[in-house]
Formats: structure tokens, sequence, C-alpha cells
């Protein structure tokens, strides 16, 4: 008899995930909570609901995290300017230590002994999901059927919903696509099918929200975005949400061909893996974040935000948002933000975000030092022959002791 009477599990309505209610039901004798998160994917979330009934699931969560995603996850990500392995905005790492909060909260609130998830045993995801559980609730039970069934190939598993009467409805009429994709507000992933081979281009019909670069309109797009204390709060001058605003820069980036990436990324597990991604509202904020950070941050505290950056970024990857250094980090780089404030002008043209203006009353930029003209004294040049003299004079010693120097 299973010491388990309870678990949640994160459900998302398909395939593996239905499966995995039946095959906790039948292999651990407990009952099963489902937890049905709406974080932007672009798809009906309430057909979840009725699906989870056919299983004898009595107690569904469905919840609408799209402004607590944006708010908490992406954009203090993006004060940082988070990206992993120089390229990688990540959509899929940011959203997973928000689900697992919100297991573990449902955890504690129906009682259960224990949560469950539908990440395979050779992706990143399960440490994610899992590192943020135990961050937030040590003593809970994980169980993560991919690393215990023999239910290893869509074959078995479409005959397991057979021998089990299933009803889960895979025969909708649209065209299956043959990868395996995981959206969000943030972006839209790619992996499997043909991306299996690294030397083979994506096909073209993969992309599912933007435009090809070759195809965007032949005239640009021009939009202002207004930072406040770091994070993005109008577009043209209107204030938006933080989901809304997301949601209208992907929409804008998209048109453009803006936010297509083709990657192969080092997993945490070890591996190796090709994944395409859509990223086309990111892409448009890191762009005019970094530009509004050029004129408001001092130097030396803009660099060591770059500094930090890489270890920011492994640690979100990696599924360590819930641990104390990246709180650290955060602390540090909220700090620096208070003076982020002010407004940068896009260009969107076929592919490319280029900043072409920026503004703020924090600005650091100063005209009368920095101008080619007459500077009125603002800055006296000679000042810089000592300054050179000084960074250099360990060169001169070594040099007068003669150091090699190739």
């Amino acid at each position: 008899m299973s010491d388990i009477k309870k678990v949640v599990l994160a459900y998302s309505g398909g395939l593996d995930t239905s499966v995995i209610v039946r095959w906790l039901q039948d292999t651990y004798g407990c009952e099963v909570v489902t937890f049905t998160a709406d974080i932007g994917q672009g798809e009906e979330v309430e057909p979840a609901r009725a699906k989870a009934e056919a299983l004898g699931v009595k107690e569904i969560y469905i919840d609408d995290l799209r402004e607590e995603f944006v708010r908490e996850f992406v954009f203090p990500m993006f004060r940082a300017n988070t990206i992993y392995e120089g390229e990688y905005l990540l959509g899929t790492s940011i959203a997973r230590p928000l689900i697992a909060k919100r297991l573990i909260e449902i955890a504690t609130e129906t009682g259960a002994d224990a949560i469950s998830h539908g990440a395979t045993g050779k992706g990143n995801d399960q440490v994610r999901f899992e590192l943020g559980a135990y961050a937030l609730k040590p003593g809970i039970k994980v169980i993560a059927p991919w690393r215990e069934w023999d239910l290893n190939s869509r074959e078995k598993l479409m005959k397991y919903c057979e021998e089990h009467k299933i009803p889960v409805d895979f025969s909708s009429g649209k065209k299956k696509s043959p990868y395996s994709m995981d959206a969000n507000l943030l972006h839209i992933s790619y992996e499997g099918g043909i991306l299996e081979e690294p030397w083979a281009e994506a096909e073209e019909d993969m992309w599912r929200w933007s435009v090809s670069p070759e195809s965007a309109p032949d005239t640009p797009t021009y939009i202002t975005l207004q930072f406040e204390k770091g994070d993005p709060v109008a577009i043209d001058g209107e204030r938006l949400s933080p989901a809304a605003l997301l949601e209208k820069l992907n929409k804008l980036g998209g048109a453009n061909g803006i936010g297509r990436l083709d990657i192969v990324e080092n997993r945490y597990v070890g591996m190796k893996s090709r994944g395409c991604y859509e990223t086309p509202g990111g892409t448009i904020l890191l762009k005019a974040h970094r530009a509004i950070e050029s004129i408001t941050l001092d130097r030396e505290v803009a660099h060591l935000k770059d500094e930090l950056m890489p270890r920011y970024a492994q640690l979100i990857y990696n599924g360590y948002w819930w641990s104390p250094e990246r709180r650290m980090l955060q602390a540090a780089i909220d700090d620096s933000q208070q003076v982020v404030n002010g407004e940068v002008r896009l260009k969107l043209y076929k592919g490319s975000v280029t900043a072409v203006g920026r503004r703020s009353a924090d600005s650091l930029f100063d005209e009368r030092i920095a101008t080619f003209e007459d500077d009125a004294g603002a800055y006296d040049q000679k000042d810089a022959e000592g300054f050179i003299k000084l960074n250099a004079l360990r060169l001169r010693i070594a040099a007068g002791k003669g150091r090699e120097l190739t």
C-alpha cells in the first residue's frame, strides 16, 4: 500500500500528462489534483478541465499566471540583460520556478503528499521543477513518471491510452507538429524532428510567431519604449500591464521578422541539444534595456553587471531561481536599476532591432564634455597626459627590465 494519498500534477491536458494522471492513480492508488498554468502559451487552457474530469479528477486548478509571470520573473531577469551562452533568452527556463511555486502552494492547500511533472529524464526541466520544489518545501515527495515507467515512446503511450480507456482526443484534424514545443508569453521553443540533425536547416513552416526577415515589411517600424526602474511600462506613450506590454512587443517583433534563434546549447544534465526559439518581444526588450542603461548607469556598475550576468544566466538555466545566490545577485541588480528611467526609440526592420534614440532625466551623458566642438573649458584635455602615464607605469617598468612582450 502506497503512503502517497494525494499528488498534485502539473497538467497540460496533452497525451503525456493525461497518461500520467491514470498511471499515478493505478501505480500509487492515490488521488490526483491537476494544475494547469496559463502563462501565455497562446492555446486555450480551459479544455484541460474537461479532460481531467473525464479521468476522474475531483480537484482541478486552472490559474491565469500571465501577469505574475512577466512582472515577477521575466522583468527581473531582463534587468540583468540575461542571456545564456551568448544567445538564449531563457524563455523556458524562467517559467519553471513559477510553476514549481504554484505546485507547492496547491500541495499545501490540498494537503497533498507529493507533486508530479511530465518532464523527461533527459532534460533540464526535471531539474528546474524539483530544485524549486525542494527549496520551497524541503520534505515534499516528487514523482517523475518518465524516470520510473517504461512508456518511452508515443506508440507505447497510445497503447496505454487504449488499454486504460483514457478519453483523450488526439484526432482534432489539425496537423500535428513534428516538433516538441513549449510556449509562454516570452517565447516558443522547438526541439526534435529534423532539428536533431544539427546540419539541417529548420523548415520555414515550423515558425509560428514571426514572418521570415525576407518576408518582413520593406519599411521600418519605429516604436518608443518607456522604462521605470529598469522595467518597461509603456509603448509609444501607452501604459500597459507587464503581460499586455510583452504581448504587444511580441506582435510588433513577429511582424518584422525579429527574434528567431537556432542554437546548440549545453544542457545541465550534460548533453548538447539543438533548439530553435522565437522570442520577438524579448529580443526588442533586451536591446532597449541595454540602450537606456547606456546613458543612465555608471560605467563600473554597468561593467560589473556584465561580469555577473553569465553567472546569473547559468543559475536560471540550471534551475536555481530560488537559491540564495540568485536572490543575492537580484538584490544587487535591482539596486542598480533605480536610475534606469527614460525612453528608447527603436527601429524594427527585417529581423533587426536598432536603438536610434535614448533620453532620460537620469542621464549621465554630458553634451558639454562629450562634444567635438568647443567645450568652453568643461574638460581639460591636458589632464589626459598624466592619466595615460600613470596607467602606463607598470608597462614602462616591465619594458625597462627587458620583459618580452611576445
